[in-house]
């Protein structure tokens, strides 16, 4: 057992050491990955790897929630052709990790938030991968009304969606980013 945990952290560590190398990897603390983050819209072929995919999963595993209920499932679909029954242009390496809630009625007033926060972890995370990552909302009826086909677990809805692949380093997207309202007009002091 002690030799499998040795072996699993050498392995974490050369692959982050590997990421570092490749400049695959944003530098930084989450507020300067959440600053620099914008959502992507231009994906490469390169397929997102198993272990990059798996600590974006597990963070989004703890995310906190209202009583610690964890309302949440994630659906990951890598088949392109189902991809682009919901969305244009899936590029082959991409990944569509679907984030479905409990429709459990107890659970109804914190789901939404609850699986949002979830989303939020897994987004900043694939940014702090170095990958692209784009939330979406509009496809989630779409999604919904095809349950059996993307695998939504019985008693669950979709509620988010997250495309990840790697970025399309052809296209300039940072500066093509969306513009933010000015701090002025979004923050507001009551003393």
């Amino acid at each position: 057992m002690m030799k499998k945990k040795v072996l699993s952290m050498i392995v974490a560590v050369l692959a982050a050491g590997t990421l570092l190398l490749n400049g695959q990897t944003q530098a930084g603390s989450a507020p300067e990955v959440i600053m620099s983050g914008y959502s992507a819209k231009n994906f490469s072929a390169d397929p997102v790897s198993d272990g990059d995919l798996e600590t974006i999963l597990r963070c989004g595993m703890k995310a906190p929630s209202a009583r610690n209920m964890q309302p949440w499932r994630f659906t990951v679909v890598k088949n392109s052709d189902l991809i682009s029954e919901v969305l244009r242009g899936p590029a082959p390496g991409n990944v569509l990790v679907i984030i479905s809630g409990s429709e459990d009625k107890q659970l109804a007033m914190f789901m939404e938030y609850d699986c949002g926060l979830a989303t939020q972890n897994m987004y900043i995370a694939a940014q702090s991968l170095g990958l692209g990552v784009h939330i979406y909302a509009a496809p989630i009826a779409n999604i919904n009304s095809k349950k059996e086909s993307f695998g939504i677990p019985e008693g669950f809805r979709a509620v988010a969606a997250l495309r990840i692949g790697h970025i399309d380093s052809s296209v300039d997207a940072v500066s093509s980013a969306s513009p933010r309202k000015s701090w002025e007009e979004m923050v507001n002091f009551k003393d």
